[in-house]
C-alpha cells in the first residue's frame, strides 16, 4: 500500500503503537508436544540433539550453537551459557542475564552424555555442536541448522519452522506446566527482568530446576511420560 510518497508492503495493521513504541502483533510459532515429536523424528544428528537443547532450556540458536563440553558441569547438572555465535564470529552473549547457569535434569543429562560419546569432537574445550568443517574448529553455522529444520518440519508436515520457535515453544511449555510468572521470566534470561522479580540471583531454585526438568521431559519422551 501507499504511505505518503513511500511504496510499503507492509500492513499497518500488524504494527500497533503504544506511547511511542512499535509493537508487533503478530505472535511468534510455538509446537505442540505432539508436533515437537514428529520434529525430530525427522532429524538427523547432530540437528535433533541440538533441537531438544534449544526446546529444553530455551536457548536462542547462536547460544546453542556456542556451547562447549567445558560448559557442562556433569556433576551438579549445570549449564553455563557464556558465549554467543553469529555469522561464525564468536561474541558475548546477548546480555548480562543471559548468562545464568540453567539446571540440567537427567534426562538432558543422558541425551549430552549420548551426543558426547557418538561426537568425535568431545574434548572439554571443543564445541559441543562442532561442525566437520575445518577439523571441527568451528561448530555448525545457522544456515545449516536451519536447513535441516525446515526440511524436517516439511518431511513431518507441521509447516514452516523457524529456528527461534523452539525458544518460543518453551516459553509456551513453561506457561502449560503451571511455571509462575517470575520463574518463567528467570529461565528465559531477558534482559528487561522487572526488579521486583529479579529476587533469585543467579542461584538455579528448586522452582526453576522442577520446571525446567517438566519442559525437558515433554521434549524428549512426549505427553505420555513428561509429566511423569
Amino acid at each position: 500500500m501507499w504511505r505518503g510518497d513511500v511504496l510499503t508492503q507492509r500492513n499497518p495493521i500488524e504494527l500497533v503503537t503504544v506511547k511511542g513504541c512499535t509493537k508487533r502483533t503478530r505472535q511468534p510459532r510455538s509446537l505442540t508436544v505432539a508436533e515437537f515429536q514428529k520434529f525430530i523424528q525427522h532429524l538427523d544428528e547432530p540437528f535433533r540433539t541440538i533441537a531438544l537443547v534449544c526446546v529444553s532450556f530455551g536457548l536462542r540458536i547462536s547460544e546453542a550453537l556456542a556451547l562447549k563440553w567445558s560448559d557442562v558441569d556433569w556433576f551438579n547438572g549445570r549449564l553455563s551459557v557464556e558465549r554467543g555465535i553469529v555469522r561464525q564470529i564468536v561474541d558475548d552473549v546477548k546480555t548480562v542475564n543471559s548468562g545464568r547457569a540453567l539446571h540440567i535434569g537427567p534426562e538432558m543429562l543422558a541425551v549430552l552424555k549420548a551426543w558426547k560419546q557418538a561426537t568425535q569432537f568431545s574434548g572439554a574445550e571443543d564445541w559441543m555442536f562442532a561442525g566437520p568443517a575445518q577439523l571441527g574448529r568451528l561448530p555448525w553455522s545457522y544456515k545449516q541448522v536451519w536447513r535441516a529444520y525446515k526440511n524436517a518440519a516439511a518431511d513431518a508436515g507441521i509447516g514452516h519452522l523457524g529456528t527461534h520457535a523452539l525458544r518460543h515453544t518453551f516459553r509456551s511449555w513453561l506457561d502449560a506446566v503451571g511455571t509462575t510468572v517470575a520463574v518463567q521470566q528467570k529461565l528465559m534470561r531477558h534482559a528487561d527482568i522487572r526488579t521486583t522479580m529479579n529476587t533469585y540471583g543467579d542461584v538455579v531454585t528448586d522452582e526453576m530446576a522442577q520446571a525446567g526438568g517438566k519442559v525437558a521431559r515433554l521434549a524428549i519422551h512426549g505427553p505420555e511420560r513428561g509429566e511423569a
